[in-house]
């Protein structure tokens, strides 16, 4: 297959990217606008493939998008292109709202445009794949629920609620006009490559500095981990063997508080790098705790039984290996993090203001 992956320079389209260069024989057309997130160099590996190729194109141009398509002609696509920190669309919903949605309804209507001059069997094995995020679910009231592919979207924060406004439009395209989709929802990613502004290499990071480590709220909320490079064999999974038009949940089996999320790293930083920033005895003595984020989800936990029952998937990581895995590449790659941090972002506080209000 010749597959077009829209935000392959972000974290998770790269880890997409490396996972099918390196493991099938399938060509990339990697389409990403590269926003602060976006970084090539987590693509250093595979970027002189001549199954790869890079165009540097933001998905909400029509034009620039018809010409990628006529000119690459794709079997499939990979749509992981968004706006993603909740913190930022809280100070900034606009981005959100302009990637999310309208990028993502001017991608199928372009993909569909394409779809529709396909021949019937070229039009029988094409496939639009729509990564999106557990977060549209909201929060999950009871220890002992999961979300399922029929929770009903109830999302909290300016980021989910675009992700949930996307996910109607694709499922809506394929109710309309046949076009043929399928959708995944995943809980929280962690693993190499990982801007430092979400929660995992942020700890790390600033731990490694001798800086606080802010923890929202108490940090009792509860996330499920599912370690990036696993979560990439899933989507290749569902892009290749899935239903068109269904749902499948994708998650770690990993349900851990944030608080335990921070201690285990400072445990694991305490063993791997036992030399301390001057005046710290243990990285633990770090953490903070700060006010909570405006519209904060208590839990999440999804329900990944359809995949692992229909698709035979299973994540290969527990969040102890994968964390283990995680700290240790940070700790070898500290020149991948200062490079990506020479933009405007300096692990501030996000999310925490009026900002975003239209002026």
């Amino acid at each position: 297959m010749k597959i077009l992956v829209t935000g392959g320079a972000g974290f998770i389209g790269s880890a997409v990217i490396r996972n099918i260069l390196n493991n099938t024989s399938d060509s990339v057309i990697n389409v990403d606008k590269l926003t602060y997130a976006g970084n090539l160099e987590s693509l250093q590996e595979i970027d002189a493939s001549e199954r790869y190729v890079f165009e540097q194109v933001d998905i909400c141009d029509k034009h620039e998008l018809e010409r990628v398509f006529e000119e690459h002609k794709p079997n499939a696509v990979m749509h992981l292109a968004a706006e993603s920190h909740v913190d930022r669309s809280i100070d900034g919903p606009a981005a959100f709202i302009e990637t999310n949605i309208v990028g993502t309804y001017i991608l199928l209507e372009v993909a569909r445009a394409y779809w529709n001059k396909l021949t019937n069997d070229e039009k029988e094995n094409f496939r639009f794949h729509h990564i999106s995020t557990d977060e549209v679910f909201g929060d999950l009231e009871g220890t002992d629920l999961l979300f399922t592919e029929t929770t009903p979207y109830e999302p909290s924060s300016p980021y989910s609620a675009s992700k949930a406004s996307s996910d109607h439009l694709v499922r809506a395209w394929y109710r309309t006009y046949g076009f043929p989709i399928v959708v995944t929802n995943c809980s929280n990613n962690y693993g190499p490559y990982h801007f430092p502004e979400k929660l995992i290499p942020l700890v790390i990071l600033n731990a490694l500095d001798g800086k606080s480590l802010p923890v929202y709220g108490n940090g009792l909320q509860i996330r499920d981990w599912l370690f990036v490079e696993d979560h990439a064999r899933a989507l290749y999974k569902v892009l290749t063997e899935g239903k068109v038009g269904d749902t499948y949940n994708i998650g770690g089996h990993n349900e851990k508080t944030n608080i335990d999320v921070v201690k285990t790293i400072c445990s694991i930083l305490n063993v791997l790098l036992p030399k301390k920033p001057e005046g710290i005895e243990a990285y633990q003595d770090l953490i903070v705790y700060v006010s909570d984020r405006p519209g904060h989800d208590v839990r999440y936990a999804i329900d990944a039984s359809k995949i692992q029952r229909e698709l035979n998937w299973k994540p290969t990581e527990t969040f102890e290996t994968g964390l283990k895995k995680t700290v240790t590449w940070y700790l070898n790659n500290l020149e991948w993090c200062k490079r990506a941090q020479e933009g405007t972002y300096k692990r501030e506080r996000l999310g925490n203001s009026s900002a975003g209000l239209i002026e």
